[in-house]
């Protein structure tokens, strides 16, 4: 049987301490090893010169990088790019890179597949494969080419983060600490369809932006297109949001699916303005895109722009995020792996 070595990226300081006392190593190499980790994005243990040769034997004999780049990659006309990544357990995952003027953002997965069965997305429809290590979610953002050009980084790709919600605060902790990358925290987004007993924790423990999974204020309604209503309401998700303060860096979106004849009528906008009243927010209207053997549509452009603009008048603040990468199925809602069949 093989003997799996401990990963080095995706290690915290503490646990780089602990691979060094194990090895003999002085304590201060695990403060040196974590900058040539993720300050450095080294690639192979020996390019760790200011470490002995012994320490650098020694790290190659009893553990791995963890690194692995993208098998393939497809690009959009728009410029949209969607990497393909091989998991540890034998699954693939999908990130979309998303440049947008001076803005370069990252759309990262957190599992293999996804458990929430959400009736519009892709990815719903491959069930839940298994989590990924916070080794396997940093590696979607240190191993593309574009790496040092990245602005934004959004965990809106395969999976739910909160679902994973270990592993996420560990990549986080990763992306956002000085000992890490040193990535502001407004620079990072996390979109969650509603697992409220966790998202406390991912509200206490970072201070990244909140994206919810939105798309019908009607609990009812919202069962039908995303059984996670049944376990966690849409409104109880709204009173723990209730609780915190969106006034100042941190920011909550709602996203929202607008689909024909589903949840774009007048009174959807009187219950969107109940259900986030007293929430300082704004909701991200996306076009639906097409999936096979699907029974939504998107309204017209022109209906759904009469939507965000009703809304607007009632003091919600709506967007209409514009498509991306639709032509390689790189867009909202599409991202999905039939690599292994």
């Amino acid at each position: 049987m093989k003997t799996i070595k401990p990963r080095l990226y995706g290690a915290s300081p503490d646990e780089l301490k602990a691979i060094c006392e194990q090895l003999e190593l002085p304590r201060f190499a695990a403060k040196q090893i974590a900058g040539w980790l993720y300050n450095r994005f080294v690639s192979d243990i020996d390019a760790m010169t200011n470490l002995s040769k012994v320490a650098r034997e020694r790290l190659k004999e009893h553990c791995e990088l963890g690194l692995s780049a993208p098998l393939k990659v497809s690009t959009s006309t728009d410029g949209t790019k969607k990497y393909l990544f091989a998991t540890t357990e034998g699954e693939y995952i999908e990130s979309a890179l998303i440049p947008d003027g001076e803005r370069m953002t990252l759309c990262v997965s957190s599992q293999a597949g996804c458990r929430m069965g959400c009736k519009f997305c892709a990815t719903g429809r491959m069930g839940f494969r298994h989590q990924l290590s916070a080794t396997e979610i940093i590696n979607q953002v240190i191993s593309i080419p574009e790496r040092d050009k990245l602005t934004n980084i959004v965990f809106m790709g395969m999976g739910e983060p909160l679902d994973n919600i270990d592993n996420v605060l560990r990549a986080l902790d990763i992306l956002t600490s000085d000992w890490g990358m040193a990535w502001s925290p407004t620079r990072i987004t996390v979109s969650t369809a509603g697992v409220a007993k966790n998202l406390p924790r991912l509200l206490d423990e970072s201070k990244v932006h909140i994206a919810v999974s939105l798309h019908n204020p009607f609990p009812e309604e919202r069962k039908e297109i995303m059984p996670i209503e049944n376990a966690y309401s849409i409104w109880e998700v709204c009173d723990i949001l209730r609780r915190y303060d969106f006034t100042h860096q941190r920011r909550v979106s709602f996203e929202y699916i607008v689909l024909e004849d589903m949840n774009c009528s007048a009174r959807h906008i009187k219950e969107l303005s109940r259900l986030l009243d007293g929430i300082k927010c704004r909701i991200n209207l996306i076009r639906f895109h097409r999936i096979p053997d699907s029974p939504f549509y998107s309204p017209d452009l022109e209906r759904i722009i009469e939507f965000r603009d009703t809304l607007t008048k009632r003091g919600i603040q709506t967007t209409l995020r514009a498509s991306r990468g639709e032509d390689i199925e790189a867009a909202c809602g599409l991202l999905s792996t039939a690599e292994k069949r």
